[in-house]
């Protein structure tokens, strides 16, 4: 099963205000709609929501499956099985595992992968 990472809203950032405001990340909210769209992905998708406080990294389970260069949200970690749906040259490769933080990749996959809605950009 392919895994979503994405970052809980409500989220400090202390490297970008001393307030303590609150945070939500653009391009989670932005597929959130998608799964609101698109209930049946939540069954097709091991999501995982990243809550943290203050935005610190590394990320560990992110890491542990692509390691440190790419372990922000939302990140797209494909299962094995389907690299051979996709084109790899869009996603970002880990050793053996294919994935994607760029949310225009994670819904076009979803879309062709998934029979999720098509988006309309």
């Amino acid at each position: 099963m392919d895994i979503l990472f994405l970052l809980s809203p409500g989220f400090t950032d202390s490297a970008r205000d001393h307030e303590g405001k609150r945070y939500y990340c653009p391009d989670c909210a932005f597929l959130e709609g998608v799964l609101g769209c698109c209930p049946e992905l939540r069954t097709r998708l091991d999501i995982r929501y990243v809550d943290y406080v203050d935005f610190p990294r590394p990320r560990r389970e992110i890491v542990q499956l692509v390691g440190d260069a790419h372990q922000g949200c939302p990140n797209l970690i494909l299962d094995p099985a389907n690299h051979r749906f996709v084109d790899a040259s869009r996603f970002h490769k880990a050793g053996d595992r294919l994935h994607a933080t760029d949310t225009r990749v994670i819904v076009e996959y979803l879309a062709e992968r998934d029979g999720a809605l098509v988006p309309h950009f």
